[in-house]
């Protein structure tokens, strides 16, 4: 019998009642099933840091690897406070199954240390990502382990991920993704994650007739995903009419400028004053009367509490696992379609898939090269997914998961691993 969804589900119990649903009706022999939900390694490393001031801390890191039979595993690495390990290995099992939908050929993994990177000096976060990789650089590898940046991380923290494995192991730019350009990063990498949801929703509204210039767009989260969102969906015709970050948000029913919303977060270091908009809650910002509502930021924020609140008829998960199942399945009852984040979030792999090969073969793309390869992975990743959503009766993440879970279960079988 199918289990129904709670809403106060852990992060990876809720990535793995997607899976299991998947696996139950692909028919997986119970073993396989077993063998899939489970990360194949969990690391746990401690990371003592030397603050300016003299004093030691002692921080806690992981680094999770769920699964490698489609290729490498692959995974950003994030700073936060909340990042424990079944955060950790949600995100894991979740990159699983996203290069899995998108067709690159990595397996997943994501790692973390537990920890506030604004309270950090350069110094200390210099420090901090070199004594991270020194602990876990046996699990590292460019034909195993590549990492990313993600929550807390960026460039710069790739960059001196990759000189610390490197002064090991050394010279491996193709060990880390998004790193800077001047260090053998892709053109178009930092917009990548936020342009691949512009170019999935755009194919999406293609495929089905939603005529997408002139659609009202809420984007919470004004960060590297948010903002690069909001530019490629302008471009697209669509009205931004809300943005926000951690701070809070700013509204404007007629559309906010984008250009000068950023150049004042960039000068002002938040949204929520804007001078072009009225300034909202984040809460606020999910219950907008809108056509698309764009989670960018944290994950959860749409559950049993607040869905009945939200009015968007549809809904991108720019970021990781932003909807509990509970309230997945509501929206889908109430018709609203979900684009899933294992499918619209996963321009950023696909653009570090187009590094780390450039990075094998010494040969940087151009940037026009790195944008239409993108365009072709999403696009196809989308019409395959919106193909068996419309075959199987299933919502855009029951097909995402499906089509997933089946390419991992089928390399498994072609492998011998069992």
């Amino acid at each position: 019998m199918t289990v129904q969804p709670q809403d106060r589900m852990s992060s990876f119990e809720s990535v793995t009642f997607f899976f299991r649903q998947a696996a139950e009706r692909l028919k997986l022999p119970d073993g396989i099933t077993e063998m899939l939900q489970w990360p194949w390694r969990e690391l746990k490393v401690v990371v003592p840091l030397r603050r300016d001031n003299g004093s030691v801390e002692v921080l806690h890191g992981f680094r999770v690897q769920h699964n490698g039979a489609r290729g490498p595993y692959k995974g950003g690495v994030r700073f936060h406070p909340n990042a424990d390990l079944d955060e950790v290995r949600a995100l894991a099992a979740l990159m699983t199954w996203k290069t899995a939908v998108i067709d690159v050929p990595f397996g997943g993994a994501k790692g973390a240390v537990q920890c506030s990177p604004g309270l950090l000096s350069q110094r200390e976060l210099n420090q901090l990502t070199r004594t991270y990789t020194q602990s876990i650089a046996h699990l590292l590898g460019v034909t195993r382990d590549i990492a990313a940046p993600d929550v807390g991380t960026n460039a710069q923290t790739m960059a001196w991920m990759m000189d610390a494995y490197g002064r090991i192991e050394g010279y491996s730019p193709a060990i880390v993704t998004g790193k800077p350009v001047e260090l053998g990063g892709s053109l178009g990498r930092e917009a990548a994650t936020g342009r691949g949801v512009a170019y999935g929703l755009a194919e999406w509204a293609r495929l089905t007739g939603y005529h997408l210039p002139g659609k009202r767009v809420a984007i919470q989260g004004s960060g590297n995903v948010g903002s690069w969102a909001a530019w490629s969906l302008r471009e697209l015709d669509c009205t931004i009419v809300a943005t926000s970050d951690v701070r809070g948000g700013t509204f404007n029913a007629r559309g906010l400028s984008v250009g000068g919303l950023l150049d004042h977060k960039g000068t002002a270091g938040a949204v929520a004053d804007f001078p072009g908009g009225e300034a909202i809650t984040n809460d606020e910002l999910l219950a907008l009367d809108c056509d698309i509502l764009i989670p960018a930021a944290i994950e959860n924020v749409i559950t049993v509490d607040n869905v009945d609140r939200i009015k968007a008829s549809v809904v991108v998960e720019a970021a990781n696992h932003p909807v509990s199942p509970a309230a997945d399945a509501i929206l889908f009852e109430r018709g609203a379609t979900v684009i899933p984040d294992l499918l619209i979030n996963a321009g950023g792999v696909v653009v570090s898939y187009f590094e780390w090969a450039q990075n094998i073969q010494q040969y940087r793309w151009e940037l026009d090269r790195v944008n239409d390869e993108l365009r072709k992975f999403m696009n196809r990743a989308v019409s395959d997914i919106h193909l068996r959503s419309q075959h199987g009766g299933l919502s855009l993440r029951g097909a995402a998961y499906e089509c997933a879970v089946e390419r991992v279960a089928r390399a498994v079988e072609l492998r011998g691993f069992v």
